[in-house]
C-alpha cells in the first residue's frame, strides 16, 4: 500500500480492481478542513483519463511495472506477434490490446510493453514512426505546404492526410497519438 501523499506523476495504481497511471497530482491544504489530493488517472485499458480527489493520508494500492522492449515479427489474423528483445521469446498479441495505432506497425518496428504481475496489460506505441507512402494521386507544380490536403496510402495500408506537394513513394514521418504528417523524411 502507499500513502496518497507520496503519489507522484508516472505512478501506477490499482482502483477498483482496475490499473491506473498518476498523470497529474497536486496537494492541496486549503486554510480551512482537512488537506487532500487531487489526481488525474490514465486508465490502462481503456486509455480514458478521470479526476479524482483523495483525503490526505489515505492508501491506495501501489502497482509494480515492469517494461519490455518487443519487437513486431508478423500478423496473422488478429494477433499480432512480437519478440522480446532480450530473450527472443515470441508473444502473440491481441489487436485489442495495441489499440488503433496497429495501423501504423511494419516489421522490425520496436514497441514497449507493459507487464504488471508477469501478464502483459498495456502496449506503448513509438510517439513517431517513418512510413513510405505507397498511393496518392500526384503533386502539381506550384502547390505548396499551405495549400491543402490529399489523402495518402501508406506501407503498412493506413491511410492518412498529406500536403498536396507530397508524392507517391516518399517517406514520411507520423505522429502515432495523433494520426498526423509531420514532415517528409
Amino acid at each position: 500500500m502507499l500513502s496518497i501523499n507520496n503519489v507522484r506523476n508516472g505512478n501506477v495504481i490499482k482502483l477498483n480492481g482496475e490499473l491506473f497511471t498518476v498523470t497529474y497530482f497536486q496537494h492541496v491544504k486549503p486554510g480551512k478542513g482537512g488537506a487532500f489530493v487531487r489526481t488525474k488517472l490514465k486508465n490502462f485499458k481503456t486509455g480514458a483519463g478521470t479526476d479524482k480527489t483523495f483525503r490526505a493520508g489515505e492508501s491506495v494500492e501501489d502497482v509494480r511495472v515492469e517494461e519490455k522492449k518487443l519487437q513486431y515479427i508478423y500478423s496473422s489474423g488478429d494477433d499480432y506477434h512480437f519478440m522480446d528483445i532480450k530473450t527472443y521469446e515470441q508473444m502473440p498479441i491481441s489487436r485489442m490490446i495495441i489499440g488503433e495505432s496497429v495501423e501504423f506497425l511494419k516489421e522490425e518496428c520496436e514497441i514497449t510493453g507493459i507487464y504488471c504481475e508477469d501478464k502483459l496489460v498495456n502496449v506503448e506505441m513509438p510517439n513517431f514512426v517513418n512510413l513510405k507512402i505507397t498511393e496518392t494521386s500526384p503533386g502539381k507544380k506550384g502547390d505548396t505546404a499551405s495549400g491543402g490536403s490529399k489523402p495518402a496510402t501508406l506501407e503498412t495500408g493506413a491511410v492518412i492526410q498529406v500536403p498536396i506537394f507530397v508524392n507517391q513513394g516518399d517517406v514520411v514521418k507520423i505522429d502515432t497519438r495523433s494520426r498526423k504528417y509531420l514532415e517528409r523524411v
